[in-house]
């Protein structure tokens, strides 16, 4: 009575991609991708918060963040301005909302969104950037 056989040859290529499988569904099953959305938003905040810091103001000779929190008349005169300013920096997938003690500009804060924060002290009050992806 004959047997047949599979030839060696088969065997071979049908464990080296049972391998290679196994290794590539390995990799890309178990091996999480890190969260760089909270840093890359920090960073943005971070950013904006500089530029906006070492902005000469529109009309009292300070910078623009020391303009915005000297008083409710200033924050309402340089609120449009702020907000364009803000936009303008940002990228267009990112979403913005700038804090002080006279009010707010931009989009208000979502919950359960991840955001990147910062806030600047200035003489007058402190200034609070927040920013998150749309």
């Amino acid at each position: 009575m004959r047997r047949g056989q599979l030839p060696l040859a088969l065997v071979e290529v049908a464990l080296g991609a049972v391998l290679i499988l196994g290794v590539t569904f390995g990799f890309a099953l178990a091996v999480p991708s890190p969260d760089t959305r909270q840093p890359q938003l920090s960073a943005y905040a971070e950013d904006t918060a500089t530029l906006l810091r070492n902005e000469p103001a529109s009309h009292d000779g300070t910078t623009r963040l020391r303009e915005l929190v000297a008083s409710e008349a200033t924050f309402d005169r340089e609120r449009a301005g702020l907000e364009r300013r803000v936009d303008r920096i940002l990228p267009a997938n990112v979403l913005f909302n700038v804090g002080t003690p006279h009010g707010s500009v931009g989009t208000p804060v979502p919950r359960q969104v991840t955001t990147g924060t910062t806030a600047v002290r200035t003489g007058a009050g402190t200034v609070r950037v927040e920013v998150w992806y749309a």
